[in-house]
């Protein structure tokens, strides 16, 4: 990471002529023009047709994608990027977020409160089921920049306060944290807390790493179709799961 440089950006992306404009004006999203601004070396690489789509970046070697949501939209371009070139998709966690609400017929901004959801690196998950067929592929890399952001969503939900259901107006990055990258089936090990009895569940899994079960059945469904982990049997009616070691690895 390059904090330097990332706050160099921030500022210039959120600087005094966005102020004067107003939050949420620009064209781009906040999150996708700062991330694309700070992944690429130089701004003519940016926005280049490639094998007949644009790619957010493109060095003449390497393609790199900034997606915050919607994986399922990018199937089409991973067909045809991916036999050709190594693609890196980087998708922005929020790591703490400060929440505004935005009252539409007003324009009333509400004053930012902290939420108590942190980020992790497995809701990244949800995402990547949608395009799992092309997770195994060794030329698709994924990186997970982890940032401090404030948030501002839109008074229009169907709730009696509006909230439930409300739309997201935009994302301010406020700092970068760290920074996740996985590469190989090493970097989705590491993500397997040490401790954790073999064999596990997807119940416990998600219990150690603090996220919903739900989430952690989803997490290893995809890390078992890579071969990090494998099942070996049942425990009432969950699977249970155990750790790859390289030479199984390997013998897939």
């Amino acid at each position: 990471m390059d904090q330097e440089r990332f706050e160099r950006i921030r500022k210039e992306i959120t600087g005094t002529a966005r102020c004067r404009s107003g939050i949420g004006t620009l064209k781009e999203k906040t999150v996708h023009a700062l991330l694309k601004d700070y992944y690429a070396p130089d701004k003519e690489m940016q926005e280049i047709r490639v094998e007949g789509y644009v790619a957010d970046i493109f060095t003449g070697s390497e393609i790199i994608e900034i997606q915050t949501a919607g994986f399922d939209k990018m199937r089409d371009k991973l067909e045809r990027f991916l036999p050709e070139y190594p693609v890196t998709i980087v998708y922005p966690i929020p790591e703490i977020k400060w929440i505004s609400w935005i009252d539409e017929q007003t324009g009333e901004c509400s004053p930012p409160r902290k939420s108590p959801v942190r980020g992790t690196v497995y809701h990244a998950f949800y995402e990547l089921y949608k395009i799992k067929p092309y997770l195994a592929d060794p030329n698709l890399r994924l990186c997970f920049p982890f940032l401090n952001m404030e948030e501002y969503r839109l008074l229009n939900g169907w709730s009696r306060d509006r909230k439930r259901g409300s739309a997201r107006y935009d994302r301010i990055p406020v700092a970068l944290t760290r920074e996740i990258r996985l590469e190989s089936a090493a970097d989705y090990r590491k993500l397997i807390p040490e401790g954790l009895s073999e064999p596990f569940t997807s119940a416990e899994f998600a219990g150690a790493v603090k996220i919903h079960k739900k989430d952690g059945g989803r997490v290893l469904h995809i890390m078992n179709y890579l071969g990090v982990v494998c099942r070996c049997g049942k425990r009432g009616r969950s699977y249970a799961y155990r750790v790859q070691n390289q030479k199984e690895e390997q013998e897939r």
